[in-house]
C-alpha cells in the first residue's frame, strides 16, 4: 500500500479537517474517498473549469431554483 502526502496551508488544512469531521469522517478517509472517485471517474468526479461561472443575480426565486436545478441535473449526467 502506498501513502499519499501533500502540503497546504494552515488555515485550508483546519477548516478540511474541521469539515471532515462534521460529515463524521476524517481527512485521511476524505482524501482516500476523493481518490477511489478520481479513478473511478478517471479523472476530476465534478466538473473543473479554468475561470468561473460569471452568474448575473436573477430576477425571481422561480429562476433561481430553475437554473440550480438545471446546473445540479449537469452534475449527475
Amino acid at each position: 500500500m502506498k501513502q499519499a502526502v501533500t502540503r497546504v496551508d494552515d488555515n485550508e488544512y483546519d477548516l478540511f479537517q474541521k469539515t471532515a469531521a462534521s460529515l463524521g469522517t476524517t481527512p485521511s478517509d476524505v482524501l482516500r474517498m476523493f481518490i477511489y472517485a478520481f479513478n473511478d471517474y478517471h479523472g476530476f468526479p465534478y466538473a473543473v473549469q479554468s475561470r468561473r461561472m460569471q452568474v448575473e443575480s436573477f430576477e425571481t426565486e422561480e429562476e433561481a431554483t430553475e437554473f440550480a436545478t438545471d446546473l445540479a441535473m449537469e452534475m449527475i449526467v
